[in-house]
C-alpha cells in the first residue's frame, strides 16, 4: 500500500512544484500517494488538481484537494492523518504576523506528531536577528520560520528543514525597464553590488527538486538543513547575465535606505530593506556553502540566465 505524502500550500509555487515532482518520479509516484492541501477548495487551481487525482486513481496515484487550515491542532488533523510525510509551508505574507505564522507551523507540528507522521519537511529560513546579532531585527519572515524550526527540531517529529533562497520570480517587479530600453535595479546603501551574495531559487521549477532529495535521503535527511539555491549571485552578476539574455544594458542604482523604502508598503518597507542588507553581511544563509546541498539533487536547478530566457516577456 502506497504511503501518504500530505502537501500543503498545494495551489502555490511550492507545494505546487513539490506535487509535479513527485509524480513525476518514477519511484516515489510509486511509493507515495499524495494530499494536496489548500485552504480554499473552491479556487479555480484546487478543483483542478482535485480533477488530476480522479485521473490518477485510476493510474494507482492519489491527488486529493482537502480542505483544510492550519489554525489549530483539530483543524490541521485531517491533512495529517495517516501520512507518513508531511511537506509544510507557511506563508508570512497572508497576515503579516509572526505570531500567526508560528502558532501555524507549531499546530500542524502537533496534529503530525498525534498522527504519528515519520517525517516532517518543513521550508524554513535562518533567524536573522541572532544571525546578525540584533542589527536586522524586523526581518519577520525570517524569523517565525526559524521558530517553527526550532518548534519543529523540539517536538520528537523527525524533520527536515529546505530553505528557500531568494525567489527569481521576484526580480520581475525589481529590474525595470526605462525609457531608453535598457533595466535598472535600486538596491540599498550598504548592499556593494559586487560583494553581496544572493543565493537564487527559481520555486515554481525547483521547490520539488529539493524536497525530493529530503525524501529520497530520510532518514539521513533527518534534522539536517537543505539549502535550496542555484548559487550565490552578486547584483553585478546577475545583471551581466540579464543583460547578456536580455541583449540591453542593465545596472544597479544605489540609493538611500528611506528612498529605497519608499518604493514599498508602510508595513513590509523596513522588513524588505533588511532583508537586502541582509545579503551584505551576515548573509541570506549566514554563509553557508550550497555544494552539500545541490550533491543531493538528482535534477539540476535552473540557473538565473536559463530563468531569464524562459521569461523574457516578464521584462519586455
Amino acid at each position: 500500500m502506497s504511503k501518504i505524502l500530505t502537501v500543503f500550500g498545494a495551489t502555490g509555487n511550492q507545494g505546487g512544484s513539490v506535487i509535479r515532482a513527485v509524480l513525476a518520479d518514477p519511484a516515489l509516484s510509486k511509493e507515495f500517494k499524495i494530499r494536496g492541501i489548500t485552504r480554499d477548495a473552491s479556487k479555480p487551481a484546487a478543483k483542478e488538481l482535485a480533477a488530476k487525482g480522479v485521473e490518477v486513481v485510476k493510474a494507482s496515484r492519489l491527488y486529493v484537494a482537502v480542505n483544510a487550515d492550519m489554525s489549530s491542532v483539530q483543524a490541521a488533523a485531517p491533512a495529517v492523518e495517516g501520512a507518513h510525510t508531511v511537506f509544510l509551508v507557511t506563508n508570512f505574507w497572508e497576515s503579516m504576523s509572526t505570531d500567526t505564522e508560528v502558532a501555524q507551523g507549531k499546530a500542524v507540528t502537533d496534529a503530525s506528531k498525534a498522527a504519528g507522521v515519520k517525517h516532517l519537511i518543513f521550508s524554513s529560513l535562518i533567524n536573522t536577528t541572532e544571525a546578525s546579532k540584533g542589527r536586522l531585527p524586523n526581518i519577520s519572515h525570517f524569523d517565525g520560520k526559524a521558530r517553527i524550526e526550532t518548534y519543529i527540531r523540539g517536538s520528537g517529529v523527525p524533520g527536515t528543514f529546505v530553505l528557500p533562497g531568494m525567489f527569481m520570480s521576484g526580480f520581475a517587479g525589481m529590474i525595470r525597464k526605462q525609457d531608453d530600453g535598457s533595466y535598472s535595479i535600486n538596491i540599498p546603501e550598504g548592499v556593494s553590488v559586487d560583494n553581496a551574495r544572493t543565493p537564487l531559487f527559481d520555486a515554481v521549477a525547483d521547490a520539488g527538486k529539493f524536497v525530493k532529495a529530503a525524501i529520497k535521503h530520510f532518514p539521513s535527511s533527518t534534522n539536517k538543513r537543505i539549502y535550496a539555491a542555484t548559487d550565490y549571485y552578486s547584483p553585478a552578476r546577475l545583471l551581466s547575465e540579464f543583460s547578456e539574455v536580455m541583449d540591453k544594458p542593465a545596472r544597479a542604482n544605489t540609493v538611500s535606505h528611506d528612498t529605497f523604502k519608499s518604493f514599498f508598503s508602510p508595513p513590509a518597507a523596513q522588513e524588505i530593506l533588511e532583508n537586502w542588507l541582509l545579503l551584505e553581511s551576515p548573509g541570506y544563509y549566514g554563509g553557508a556553502d550550497l555544494s552539500e546541498s545541490l550533491a543531493l539533487l538528482d535534477e539540476k536547478p535552473t540557473s538565473w540566465k536559463d530563468f531569464v530566457a524562459q521569461n523574457k516577456a516578464k521584462w519586455l
